[in-house]
């Protein structure tokens, strides 16, 4: 198939030495499976900025790290050269995350290397060795939706204490292999500690998570595990051991059922969303 121009570098490199088929084409990259020597890998070429749908980027990229204060500068007066770095850390910020994510034991792609815009990683495959299908495209059994839910929620908390949040976790961002899910799509994962959005971001997340599984399993929408995990990071007793129950002391967090609403109807418009992508993609 042809070489798309972002992938050429690492054909031209040897780092890639056939491209098989595309996977996937998102708002944010487009997904090929490629193989490098004897290893079957996946490579993800992110598009150009302005080819790229996602929105709120500012709100995700708040209290990231920059390597200098230069660069820092140029990207808060939106120059030309500022404009580039903000670019190049967006795309980095994926990489950055699984490095960190993977070494925090969370089930992630492990990472291979990211060169000109492209990032190589492990292809996460099914038991037959095929690509691992998402999680949307499963029908569950009650007992399935509620063991995923609560596996996933563990790599939540454990990405939670390796001090991150995905920002946009749903059911079309986890894959399903051999073993259980995979998150996947981290490149506006934001940084617990600095960013304003922070909890709201976490419990949208849960919020996703709970309202799919509660399709299978309808007695996980009467949970609250969103809160429940955001109280425990904020008063420093979670830990990727810590035993949820699903249930908020709300003497611990001051209770706002405005906010939470909130929360539960962003949830359901985004997954809204989510459908009708996916839908136009497969047509």
């Amino acid at each position: 198939m042809k070489i798309p121009r972002r992938m050429k570098p690492l054909v031209d490199e040897g780092l890639v030495d056939e491209i098989i088929s595309q996977l996937k084409s998102g708002k944010e990259a487009q997904v090929y499976v490629v193989r490098c020597g004897d290893v079957i890998r996946c490579a993800k070429v992110y598009k150009e900025a302005d080819q790229r749908s996602f929105k709120q980027a500012v709100q995700y990229q708040e209290g990231r790290k920059v390597r200098s204060s230069r660069r820092a500068r140029a990207m808060s007066r939106r120059t030309h050269y500022g404009q580039k770095e903000q670019e190049a850390a967006w795309l980095h910020a994926e990489v950055d995350a699984l490095y960190q994510l993977a070494a925090a034991g969370v089930r992630v792609p492990a990472p291979v290397g990211f060169v000109e815009g492209v990032l190589l990683m492990e292809l996460v495959v099914d038991a037959e060795g095929y690509p691992a299908p998402r999680l949307h495209d499963l029908i569950l059994t009650s007992a399935q939706a509620r063991e995923y839910h609560r596996r996933l929620l563990a790599e939540v908390v454990r990405m939670l204490c390796a001090g991150l949040i995905h920002g946009d976790l749903s059911e079309f961002n986890v894959l399903v292999d051999a073993d259980g899910p995979v998150i996947i799509d981290l490149p506006q994962a934001v940084n617990a500690a600095a960013n304003n959005s922070a909890r709201e971001m976490l419990e949208r997340d849960v919020a996703n998570m709970t309202a799919y599984f509660g399709r299978f399993a309808p007695a996980l929408l009467t949970t609250d595990y969103g809160r429940e995990i955001w109280a425990l990071y904020q008063h420093g007793n979670l830990s990727p051991d810590s035993e949820l129950t699903g249930h908020c002391d709300r003497s611990a967090v001051a209770a706002d059922v405005e906010e939470l609403m909130k929360v539960i109807e962003d949830a359901r418009a985004e997954a809204a969303a989510r459908h009708a992508e996916a839908l136009l993609e497969m047509a």
